[in-house]
């Protein structure tokens, strides 16, 4: 079950944490989050799974930013976000979307216990021009069923800002290479 605007702000303070909360951003059933000044954008054509990758900072001035087709662009929420006792999903807004543009590729699922800014992979059908601080997306939560063992530790947990994809580490702790086929 999805939590109604108004369950949500019941559990502002306690289960549920959006940091700037501000009521006029909460809707039936969600709670629109604004698109951080900072962008990163993969400094390398091909991207290897088992590597770090280099990154270029882009700012959004407050005249605008043109987004172009064929780039991810890695954003940001301005709101810090923890959640405990619920699901928390991501989406981008309906008018965003009208205008071609991705929020996420397929990172828009949370998990109980997580906590921090959430990170866009921002991508754009046509040439688009956004701005700073637009109320780019919506979260929202579902209601979990049975026991569950929080989110605490990961690679994103408590994150401060942007994180790029760090899939790399997977390889380093050998998490992948212990599902490989026996030889």
């Amino acid at each position: 079950m999805i939590l109604s605007g108004i369950e949500i702000e019941k559990h502002i303070g306690n289960e549920i944490n959006i940091e700037p909360f501000c009521k006029t951003r909460l809707n039936p059933n969600s709670y629109n989050l604004r698109l951080h000044n900072e962008l990163l954008v993969y400094d390398e054509l091909v991207l290897d799974m088992k590597k770090k990758h280099k990154l270029k900072i882009i700012t959004i001035p407050d005249t605008g930013l043109e987004l172009k087709p064929g780039i991810l662009y890695l954003g940001r929420t301005m709101e810090y976000t923890k959640t405990d006792k619920f699901i928390p999903m991501l989406e981008g807004r309906s008018s965003i979307g009208r205008l071609g543009i991705y929020i996420h590729v397929t990172a828009g699922f949370g998990d109980v216990g997580f906590e921090g800014f959430w990170t866009l992979e921002l991508q754009c059908v046509q040439p688009v021009i956004i701005y700073p601080y637009i109320e780019v997306c919506q979260i929202y939560y579902h209601t979990i069923l049975g026991n569950y063992e929080k989110y605490e530790k990961g690679k994103y947990q408590k994150n401060t800002g942007i994180q790029p994809s760090m899939l790399y580490k997977d390889f380093d702790n050998n998490v992948i290479s212990a599902f490989a086929p026996q030889k």
